[in-house]
């Protein structure tokens, strides 16, 4: 049977303008988007009507899992949970970022990720979830672990999109070892003595593996059709091996030089939405709103906090003079959903998947009232 469903009088953010209208959705696409005043279907009373949002790295399932040292929960349970934070903060297709490549820091093993994998991609075949989950693999290039790691992903087809990085000290987000020192010291409580040695053993252990990994990795993604993404570059020698690799994605830069350089060589560049919503790095690397008014600024993630993603949508909508709703709201639907090649998401139009969010907006700050995924409520 046909299943049509008509949200009307509502304002509704298209790729390049905002109409009032109503939307008709008919078997999970969008069939029609008219714009006047209608009485048939259910009345959005005025509030937005945007594209279901498309998060290309969010780490935050780990806090679900990984709550507390040494604590872990059922991994379905977690992705549950997950799941269910992402949908309400109007994201209907996510990239749950797994890591790749582990050290001591660390109090997970590289078998979890693949148990995680695993509870993700059960749960899409059951039906559990309310958003479309694919897997993006972190790969830690300076880990010793880090191609047995990528191994236990082999022939997944979940993995649509993988991230070259090296947190070793002195590289790229932390090219300041005082920054370094802070995030580490903070999160460990490491004692003097044993900070040095663990810097000492990073740094050795990124000699040693980083290039071989990364091209290894490169290699892999070419010949599986993965999309690759950089992460942290800081030079324009960062920005020139990402192209000969063949990276789409420039995550998280932490230099005006290197977003320019690769923005120039034709990648997306990918920022952090709490970057946006805080006003700054907390790396103290460069603002995600100074590449906004830079123009080069393509797509937002909201990394580790779920909601900072159309908050900070709204936010470059309200405060960056050049930047419109509908470009602000491009970042976080069009951009990703076309660097990863999602074609039939990301805006609204007939012919495409009628995932939308119900938007008021309320002292600034956008309140997420109803999310469909192919035209199902899912929150």
């Amino acid at each position: 049977m046909t299943h049509e469903l008509v949200l009307n009088n509502a304002r509704i953010v298209l790729a390049d303008e905002i109409v009032e209208g109503s939307i008709a959705i008919r078997d999970g696409q969008i069939a029609d988007v008219s714009t006047g005043a209608t009485t048939t279907g259910e009345d959005m009373q005025g509030d937005y009507l945007i594209p279901g949002l498309v998060e290309l790295h969010t780490d935050h399932l780990e806090r679900h899992y990984a709550p507390r040292p040494k604590v872990r929960w059922n991994p379905i349970a977690a992705v549950l949970a997950h799941d269910a934070q992402i949908a309400a903060s109007g994201i209907t297709t996510v990239f749950d970022a797994l890591r790749i490549g582990l050290d001591e820091d660390s109090d997970l093993e590289a078998r979890e990720m693949r148990d995680l994998g695993n509870a993700i991609e059960s749960s899409v075949e059951a039906g559990r979830l309310r958003a479309d989950h694919f897997l993006h693999l972190r790969c830690e290039v300076s880990a010793p672990d880090c191609l047995e790691g990528f191994g236990l992903f082999e022939g997944d087809s979940r993995v649509k999109l993988a991230s070259l990085m090296d947190h070793s000290p002195g590289q790229r987000q932390f090219t300041r070892m005082d920054t370094y020192e802070v995030y580490y010291r903070g999160k460990t409580g490491m004692s003097d003595e044993q900070f040095r040695s663990f810097c000492e053993k990073r740094m050795e252990q990124s000699r040693r593996h980083s290039g071989v990994n990364r091209s290894a990795i490169a290699d892999m993604c070419r010949e599986r059709g993965i999309v690759l993404a950089s992460h942290d570059d800081a030079t324009l020698d960062h920005v020139g091996e990402a192209v000969a690799q063949g990276v789409r994605v420039a995550e998280f830069p932490t230099t005006q030089e290197a977003a320019r350089a690769s923005h120039e060589a034709g990648m997306a560049i990918l920022m952090g939405a709490p970057n946006v919503v805080r006003g700054g790095s907390h790396s103290g690397n460069v603002s995600a709103r100074s590449l906004a008014e830079g123009r080069t600024l393509d797509i937002l993630s909201s990394d580790y906090i779920p909601f900072s993603l159309i908050q900070a949508a709204f936010s470059l909508g309200e405060t960056v003079e050049h930047i419109s709703l509908p470009q602000a709201v491009a970042m976080v639907s069009k951009n990703p959903a076309e660097a990863v090649g999602l074609d039939d998401r990301g805006i609204i139009a007939i012919g495409r998947r009628a995932d939308l969010v119900r938007v008021r907006v309320d002292e600034h700050v956008p309140i997420v009232r109803s999310v469909w995924r192919e035209g199902a409520r899912v929150a």
